[in-house]
């Protein structure tokens, strides 16, 4: 198979003309740097994860078509439990970024101007607390370095005539999700979802609701007016923060608690959620 697009943490090759393998590799990346250590099993997890989200929202067309190892023939061992072969879309340039919390660079805007990412959200909002409704907050797809926020009518130009309705289909899963997950114990604060076209009609792809698109928070320990702990990578985050990495140069190696406590959380997060061990 040709390698037909590398990224930070999924390396997708060209299964045949209409369908690709999405490999969930056990790389890590944060502040738009590939880190040089792995985390064990984390490209399984990431993979059962989104494959067990898609079948929650089986009612959502997907691009999904397969993941059991034994049913896709030609893949190497190496693969078992972290491919998926899904059908060839054509990506929409956006992420479609849904807050229901206000936290990271949504709680930085809003200590500023009193707004998120340009819209009205009410005054008195503390860090880590539940918005009024859930946000549509789209941006950019970079091909390097940051996503950049887009307003509303940017998103609609790039998004054409499924905008509105790939719009609410995002919220609603959001909701759909928080509400599941909830009474699982997982806060979802907030996720990124992908769509593309396929035969002239817009699907899912990529990944959904993993730790790595996703921020989930620990429901019993939720204290609005600060950070919160949570199941995804922003562990690896506040730890690389704790040093004195700058944030331009390569990055450090992590240390082996640092590696063993982040894939516990990944499994953490798969055993609440799905009553599945990582």
């Amino acid at each position: 198979m040709k390698l037909f697009k590398r990224g930070k943490v999924r390396d997708i090759y060209i299964y045949d003309k209409d369908h690709l393998l999405i490999v969930a590799t056990d790389r890590i990346s944060a502040f738009d740097f590939i880190l040089p250590s792995l985390i064990p099993k984390k490209g399984k997890i990431l993979t059962r994860m989104s494959i067990l989200w898609f079948n929650f929202f089986r009612d959502v067309p997907n691009h999904l078509v397969e993941w059991k190892y034994e049913r896709i023939k030609g893949v190497p061992e190496k693969f078992r439990g972290r491919a998926m072969l899904v059908r060839k879309a054509k990506p929409i340039p956006v992420e479609f970024v849904i807050r229901g919390y206000l936290a990271g660079s949504g709680w930085r805007e809003y200590k500023k101007t009193g707004t998120l990412f340009g819209q009205e959200v009410g005054e008195g909002l503390k860090e880590s607390g539940k918005l009024p409704h859930p946000f549509f907050t789209p941006t950019t797809k970079a091909r390097e370095g940051h996503d950049l926020p887009i307003s509303i009518e940017e998103y609609r130009e790039i998004a054409g005539e499924f905008s509105d309705e790939l719009m609410r289909k995002s919220i609603e899963i959001y909701t759909r999700a928080h509400e599941y997950a909830l009474k699982k114990g997982i806060i979802i604060a907030d996720t990124k979802l992908e769509f593309g076209f396929l035969n002239g009609r817009p699907i899912l792809i990529d990944e959904l609701l993993t730790p790595d698109s996703s921020r989930f928070w620990p429901l019993e320990s939720y204290e609005p007016g600060k950070p919160q702990p949570s199941f995804d990578k922003q562990f690896v985050r506040d730890y690389l923060l704790s040093t004195d990495w700058d944030r331009k140069t390569t990055p450090p190696y992590l240390p082996e608690e640092i590696v063993f406590r982040t894939v516990e959380k990944y499994k953490e997060a798969l055993r609440r959620l799905f009553d599945e061990k990582g």
